[in-house]
């Protein structure tokens, strides 16, 4: 399998890749973890992610190796002797994931960051400037690799820090709706409404006969916890790919004492049940560039998750190829609303 870059760089620096216990943060899904288990043919090696996804790549790809894959909102309770993070493009989930990574390293732990240079990753340079001594390793491939040691630890990481809670006032319909929100760094537009889901909100015909419903993208619970307000007879259900997203969306709920579920799903590959509607603002980024295939398969999928007459409304930026899409895998769509920069769909 092939190596993605970033893999590639840190290769380049075996000699840095051995320790008793390692936690790999934010891995790439490809072969690196065989790699790493060959140089470290004794050790204890960890793969972490939020990203549901790629923990089921890791599972799947990793089967036998005696490496342990773990998705979750935040790292595993133990000490690492040697942590690998490959920089995110969120910088602010990258601040709390270094927090993290501090709470859950030994005394004499090496830190090492690698990334794209167009994801951000010098980024890492100011901020463990005073809490760890470090340096640039390598430079190639549009990447860059840093090492750090004499890591200032933290005692204890305690998640409900990062909590960004918010009040959205929203009229929907004529019916002013109120909800508390609740989002993580690393959450689709953490701390604020976007424009793309408040035309959305501004768009959903009533549903008063509908008692079940999909929030696919969940987010912090956003779309989710302003139906059930609008309509509090409907069961919701959030759905995203992001751990982060999951936990956030759970708190949401929680903070307006909303009786929804919440699930962890590549795509709709972990739903086996049907729905009456299905909302979204879906994701449309792999990493930094735009990826049709994660509609195209939502929408080839979302079919066998409606009941009869269910329907599918969803936002979307207006340059995006989804009316396409959408008349591929059904009969019929409208358009409920369009600005210059998004859409609302449904199918019918």
């Amino acid at each position: 399998m092939q190596l993605s870059n970033p893999s590639q760089l840190l290769l380049r620096s075996d000699e840095l890749l051995s320790a008793d216990s390692i936690l790999v943060v934010n891995f790439n899904c490809d072969g690196f973890a065989h790699q790493l288990r060959a140089l470290n043919p004794q050790g204890n090696i960890y793969l972490f992610s939020y990203n549901f996804a790629d923990g089921q790549f890791a599972k799947n790809q990793l089967s036998g190796a005696n490496i342990t894959t773990l998705v979750s909102h935040q790292l595993p309770e133990q000490k690492f002797d040697l942590v690998i993070y490959y920089y995110p493009k969120a910088k602010a989930e990258a601040l709390m994931t270094l927090d993290n990574i501090r709470a859950s390293i030994n005394a004499d732990a090496r830190l090492l960051v690698v990334g794209e240079k167009k994801g951000g990753v010098k980024s890492i340079e100011k901020q463990l400037k005073g809490l760890a001594q470090g340096h640039k390793v390598d430079s190639a491939k549009h990447c860059q690799l840093y090492q750090y040691t004499d890591i200032e630890l933290l005692a204890e990481f305690d998640i409900s820090r990062y909590h960004k809670t918010f009040t959205l006032t929203h009229d929907i319909a004529g019916q002013n709706i109120e909800c508390d929100i609740v989002s993580l760094p690393g959450v689709f537009n953490h701390g604020q409404l976007d424009d793309g889901t408040a035309l959305l909100l501004d768009s959903l015909p009533g549903y008063p006969k509908a008692k079940s419903l999909l929030d696919f993208g969940c987010g912090a619970g956003i779309i989710a916890s302003f139906c059930a307000k609008r309509n509090p007879k409907v069961k919701v259900t959030g759905l995203d790919v992001s751990a982060l997203a999951g936990y956030a969306t759970a708190q949401t709920f929680a903070a307006n004492n909303i009786d929804g579920s919440v699930l962890l799903s590549d795509g709709l590959s972990e739903v086996d049940q049907r729905f009456d509607l299905i909302i979204s603002n879906p994701p449309f980024h792999t990493g930094l560039k735009t990826d049709y295939k994660i509609t195209e398969r939502f929408f080839a999928c979302a079919k066998d998750h409606l009941n009869r007459g269910g329907e599918l409304t969803l936002v979307a930026n207006s340059f995006l190829a989804y009316p396409e899409q959408l008349q591929a895998h059904f009969k019929h769509h409208v358009t409920l609303a369009k600005t210059k920069r998004f859409a609302v769909y449904q199918n019918r």
